[in-house]
C-alpha cells in the first residue's frame, strides 16, 4: 500500500452483524484507522494469521457442525481474500491459529474440543488434513471442567510449538515432526490461573504469559522448550473487583515492553522489561469500548489498534517508543463483533 499506510485484518465472530473476516487501512499522515470493509465471508473466524511472506492468511473457521482452519491467498494489490481452501473435522471451531515462517505448518488450538491440531500445506499456501493431539485433565475453577486450549504457536527457533491450555493450567511444548506433533515438555502454572496466551522475547530466553481466569501476567525463562516461572504480576488494579479476564498479550520488538488486554477492566497494561527480564508495571490505558479481545502493533510499531469485541469497535493509539506509553488518537471506529487484528507485515 505504499509508506502511508498499511492493511490490517479483523477475526471476528458472525452471530449478530458481522459476515466474516474484514481488512481496514491505517492511514499514517492522518493516524487514522480507514476503510472497513469485509474481506471475505466466513463463519466465526475468530482468530486470523498472516505469513510472513504476506501472501496468505489462515483463519479459523465453523462449517457446518465442523470447524477447522480456511485458507486464503491475499491479492497484493489491495490486500483483498481469495479463498483457497478449508480443513475442518467434527467439533466447535478453533480459536487461535499460527503459521511457522517459511508456511510449512500451521497449528490450530480448540478451546472446546480438547484438540491441538496440526496442518502441513502445499506450494501455493493451501492447506492439507491435519494430525491431531489430545489433552487431558481439569483444573479448580469452574471453568476448567476439562481442558480449554487457548492458544498454539511456535517458539521463535521454531523447533517447538507452545500450546497454551486454560482449563489445566498448563503449558505444553511439542516438537513438530513431518506434521505431527510429540509432547516434549509441560509445566504448571499456578492453579486455577487459566493461562491464554504467551509472547516471546526477542532474545529467545524469556516468555510471558496471560492468564484470563487469574488476570495475571507471568514471566518465564525459556530454555531448550522447557520453562520456568519467574514473576506473578495482577495485569488489573487491587481495588478492582468487578469481572475481568485477561486476554492477548504483545511485546514489542525491541524487547523493551510487554503489553496486555484486561477485559472487564476494558484496559491495556503496559509494563517495562528489566534488564533481568521481569516486569515492571508502567500504566493502563482505557480501551475506550467493552471486552478488548485483541490488539496488534503495527508495522512501524508507533501505533496500537485494539479491537473490543462486545462494543464492536476500534481504537487507535499512538505509542511512545522510549517510555511505552500510548495516547488516545481515534476511537468508536465500527468493526462488528471484532476479536482479533493482524497486520500485513512490513
Amino acid at each position: 500500500m505504499g509508506n502511508n499506510r498499511s492493511i490490517g485484518y479483523i477475526g471476528a465472530y458472525t452471530k449478530k452483524e458481522s459476515k466474516g473476516v474484514y481488512r481496514f487501512e491505517l492511514n499514517y499522515e492522518a493516524k487514522k484507522i480507514e476503510n472497513v470493509e469485509l474481506a471475505a465471508e466466513l463463519d466465526n473466524p475468530t482468530y486470523v494469521t498472516v505469513s510472513e511472506d504476506n501472501q496468505n492468511l489462515y483463519a479459523v473457521a465453523k462449517e457446518g457442525d465442523s470447524g477447522g482452519v480456511t485458507a486464503f491467498r491475499i491479492n497484493e494489490e489491495d490486500g483483498r481474500l481469495e479463498k483457497l481452501n478449508s480443513q475442518a473435522t467434527p467439533g466447535s471451531a478453533p480459536c487461535h491459529v499460527s503459521v511457522n515462517r517459511d508456511k510449512s505448518l500451521i497449528v490450530s488450538a480448540n478451546y472446546h474440543t480438547t484438540q491441538v491440531e496440526a496442518f502441513l500445506t502445499n506450494d501455493d499456501g493451501s492447506l492439507q488434513p491435519s494430525k491431531a493431539q489430545e489433552h487431558e485433565g481439569s483444573g479448580p475453577h469452574e471453568r476448567q471442567e476439562k481442558p480449554h486450549l487457548h492458544y498454539a504457536g511456535f517458539t521463535p527457533d521454531e523447533q517447538f510449538v507452545i500450546v497454551v491450555d486454560l482449563g489445566t493450567d498448563t503449558i505444553t511444548t511439542y516438537r513438530p515432526v513431518n506434521g505431527e506433533l510429540k509432547e516434549v515438555n509441560v509445566l504448571k502454572t499456578k492453579a486455577g490461573s487459566g493461562p491464554r496466551h504467551i509472547a516471546f522475547h526477542p532474545n529467545g530466553k524469556f516468555a510471558y504469559v496471560m492468564t484470563e481466569l487469574s488476570n495475571e501476567v507471568i514471566a518465564l525463562r525459556y530454555e531448550e522448550g522447557k520453562f520456568e516461572e519467574v514473576q506473578y504480576l495482577s495485569a488489573i488494579p487491587e481495588d478492582f473487583t468487578e469481572n475481568s479476564q485477561g486476554s492477548a498479550i504483545h511485546l514489542s520488538s525491541d524487547g523493551q515492553f510487554v503489553y496486555v488486554g484486561n477485559r472487564g477492566h476494558n484496559s491495556i497494561a503496559s509494563y517495562k522489561v528489566n534488564e533481568d527480564n521481569t516486569l515492571t508495571f508502567i500504566e493502563w490505558t482505557s480501551t475506550e469500548g467493552d471486552w478488548p479481545r485483541d490488539f496488534v502493533l503495527d508495522p512501524t510499531e508507533k501505533f496500537v489498534v485494539a479491537s473490543n469485541q462486545e462494543s464492536g469497535t476500534l481504537t487507535l493509539f499512538e505509542r511512545d517508543q522510549e517510555t511505552g506509553q500510548l495516547s488516545l488518537l481515534q476511537k468508536d471506529v465500527k468493526a462488528p463483533e471484532a476479536v482479533c487484528v493482524k497486520f500485513l507485515n512490513d
